[in-house]
């Protein structure tokens, strides 16, 4: 089957740490980059992270340069995005994209 789907979402206070996961099946994964974004209620939909297909070049927000993290295992088909000093606006949807497609999201809430 063709998709991605993400994991890693739950509730963090102020402060905290998660580490989101996208694994992906039915594609070239290795062929690829590979992005997270996030979706905040009443917000556009913004780039968190980017990462090329070798996962030698990373870019990212301004918002979350320096706490967020994106690393790949092309291996084990999977992106990931670690994320530190969690602060309440970070609260979102997270998905990940790549080779044409979008993962369901998975929700990040950071408590104040």
């Amino acid at each position: 089957q063709v998709q991605l789907v993400e994991s890693g979402g739950g509730l963090v206070q102020a402060g905290g740490s998660l580490t989101l996961s996208c694994a992906a099946s039915g594609f070239a994964f290795s062929n690829y980059g590979m992005n997270w974004y996030r979706q905040a209620p009443g917000k556009e939909r913004e780039l968190v992270a980017s990462i090329t297909r070798n996962g030698g070049s990373t870019r990212y927000a301004d918002s979350v340069r320096g706490r967020f993290t994106i690393s790949r295992d092309n291996a084990k088909r999977t992106v990931f995005l670690q994320m530190n000093g969690l602060k309440p606006e970070d609260t979102a949807v997270y998905l990940c994209t790549g080779g044409g497609l979008w993962g369901q999201g998975t929700q990040v809430t950071v408590s104040s």
